[in-house]
């Protein structure tokens, strides 16, 4: 098979021609026929995550069709159309059923802990339990668009702080999973302000649902600005970055009993901000979310709002690319350039 196979970090994957991978007896083969293209690669890209081991495949927001089952994988066939979580879960231990399988202590995360979907085939262990079947209403192109930043701010502003209609939600940074959570937030009746020091992705924002955006360039106090603007404070805010000033800003976004969501994944230095526990924790008895990744199990929810036209996730799509691009694009999130979410939609390419 064609895939961009990473063989030294921060230099550029070479596209090359691998062996097949081995169907695992309880997975799935998948063919696939679309991957975003996600800041969480350019993390491993760049060295960042430890889980990655050089030589390495990278990808993980994928679909694609069913090529091969294992004897013990029993709810899918070749020939269906499908995606999947990023982080697989189990399917046995407790976490996974109790229904939380992002926290899965024997996780297998694609493009991370294993080889991802930047080729023309992926393996998918423990097939029936995480592989999801595509509805009619969503096509190759909009699952892979969907990836881990659709889903993942749909855990995040729905399961982890249960956004109510009319609640205000500040997304501090607008790149895919920003957008993301503005059309998902924006869908369910909230009102959302988007902020970002990226002009493009500020004017994209509205387009997502927005009812505000904030140049955070233009305030040195970005969370009083933010309590200016929605009567007292948000009650939802989001980190969509992971860097420390956008955690603060986040934070001081906050009204009364206001609920922080960190999506951003913090990196270096970033990982062990300062927290002003007694302002705002204790006085202002804010609470902090984690959140990463979604399970198999609540992409119905989602496709249920595709299917009602409540949100159309192939909106998020502003580039379409071939495997061979994929360097170039890797090279793009450098400066955070462009906008909106970049998809591979030719693997052989």
């Amino acid at each position: 098979m064609k895939a961009a196979l990473l063989t030294s970090f921060g230099t550029a994957p070479k596209i090359t021609t691998l062996a097949d991978p081995a169907c695992p007896r309880d997975g799935a083969i998948v063919a696939v026929r679309a991957c975003g293209v996600c800041r969480s690669d350019h993390h491993a890209w760049k060295g960042a995550d430890p889980d990655v081991v050089l030589p390495h495949v990278m990808g993980h927001e994928f679909s694609g069709d069913v090529l091969e089952v294992g004897p013990e994988c029993h709810d899918v066939r070749p020939g269906d159309r499908v995606t999947a979580p990023f982080i697989l879960g189990c399917g046995a231990c407790p976490d996974c059923r109790a229904g939380e399988p992002t926290i899965c202590d024997h996780q297998h995360v694609i493009g991370f802990t294993g080889w991802g979907a930047f080729a023309e085939r992926i393996a998918i262990p423990r097939a029936d339990f995480n592989l999801v079947h595509l509805p009619d209403s969503v096509g190759y192109l909009a699952a892979a668009g969907m990836g881990c930043r659709v889903t993942t701010a749909f855990r995040g502003i729905v399961d982890r702080a249960n956004i109510q209609p009319g609640e205000w939600l500040a997304v501090h940074g607008c790149g895919g999973v920003g957008l993301s959570a503005i059309m998902i937030g924006a869908a369910l009746g909230a009102r959302v302000l988007a902020v970002d020091i990226n002009p493009l992705a500020l004017e994209k924002a509205p387009q997502m649902g927005a009812n505000a955006v904030l140049d955070a360039r233009t305030r040195d106090d970005v969370g009083e600005a933010v309590r200016d603007m929605t009567d007292g404070g948000v009650h939802v805010s989001v980190d969509g970055l992971g860097i420390t000033q956008t955690f603060h800003n986040s934070l001081q976004s906050l009204r009364k009993m206001g609920r922080h969501v960190q999506i951003g994944m913090p990196l270096g230095g970033h990982a062990t901000p300062s927290l002003p526990l007694l302002d705002l924790v204790y006085a202002r008895q804010i609470t902090l979310h984690g959140t990463r990744g979604i399970g198999a199990h609540r992409f119905s929810a989602l496709f249920d709002m595709i299917s009602a036209g409540r949100m159309d996730p192939s909106r998020l799509i502003t580039r379409t690319i071939a495997l061979s691009d994929l360097p170039n694009a890797l090279l793009d999130m450098d400066n955070f350039q462009g906008c909106g979410v970049t998809v591979i939609d030719r693997m052989s390419a």
